[in-house]
């Protein structure tokens, strides 16, 4: 409302976007700077986004119809679920502790042609949470450091991601948002896809090379 207050008082531009999570987001984002500026996207930008969809490409058949549960803040979580439904995963319990209709309307939107049904909700709770999962399992949980006590209960490999995480050093390093972030959570949900497959693959499948 801010934003929108000053562009309409004082003819600052202003363009409400999503995060730029993932690669959808971050081209609305990087689009927006672009006509704003009136400039060419740097090089060195598009480089950074021709690795993230070489990344997709790649390791497309590890992520195609995984099902994930999601918790976190809502602008967060909207952004999320857009870029796991765009590589095939399919986000199937997603909750956010906000009340607020948009919030689910948007997710149902996002999710309108999974090939899963989508359990949503907002100001919801870890316990709804963990029931869903319970009733139908998921491959991985994407949650906060308060999200590991489900993991380990439900034997699901956890992503950290979001506030606050508490139980690990460095993360704060490391990119979350634009095509880098992108690239590292894809790195950060593969790694726990595959070592769930090796701890699990008989000697027959175990495998040395990708």
């Amino acid at each position: 409302d801010a934003a929108r207050q000053l562009d309409k008082q004082h003819k600052v531009p202003c363009k409400v976007l999503d995060m730029p999570f993932g690669l959808k987001a971050t081209d609305r984002f990087i689009e927006a700077l672009r006509t704003i500026a009136g400039v060419n996207v740097p090089e060195e930008i598009m480089t950074e986004r021709g690795q993230l969809v070489d990344l997709i490409s790649d390791m497309h058949q590890y992520f195609f119809h995984k099902k994930v549960a999601l918790v976190g803040d809502p602008d967060q979580v909207i952004a999320m679920t857009e870029f796991l439904v765009s590589i095939d995963m399919c986000p199937v319990h997603i909750v956010t502790g906000t009340p607020g209709k948009k919030f689910e309307k948007r997710i149902r939107e996002i999710t309108a042609d999974m090939p899963f049904e989508v359990n949503v909700k907002a100001k919801g709770d870890f316990f709804l949470l963990h029931q869903w999962m319970k009733n139908e399992p998921v491959d991985l949980l994407i949650s906060n450091t308060y999200g590991k006590y489900i993991a380990r209960d439900e034997d699901v490999p956890l992503i950290r991601w979001g506030f606050p995480i508490l139980d690990r050093q460095g993360h704060q390093y490391f990119p979350t948002v634009g095509y880098k972030g992108g690239l590292r959570l894809l790195e950060k949900i593969l790694s726990a896809i595959m070592d769930r497959k090796d701890r699990d693959d008989p000697e027959t499948t175990f495998e040395l090379v990708l």
